[in-house]
């Protein structure tokens, strides 16, 4: 069985966002506006999607 995947698109900038937000960000491969993403269904993914949700649009699919 494969494994879930959810796909993440950069709607809003980070710019004058917090450094920690910048930094999660990166680590979900989001570095420019409207790019879009696909990664696993984890724990520690929905975590960090959590914190940038203002940012971001998910698509689980």
């Amino acid at each position: 069985m494969a494994a879930s995947t959810i796909r993440v698109t950069l709607k809003r900038s980070g710019i004058g966002q917090p450094k920690d937000q910048k930094i999660t960000l990166l680590g979900l491969g989001l570095k420019r506006v409207h790019k879009t993403v696909e990664l696993e269904n984890t724990p520690s993914i929905r975590g960090m999607i959590k914190k940038v949700i203002h940012l971001v649009e998910v698509d689980e699919g």
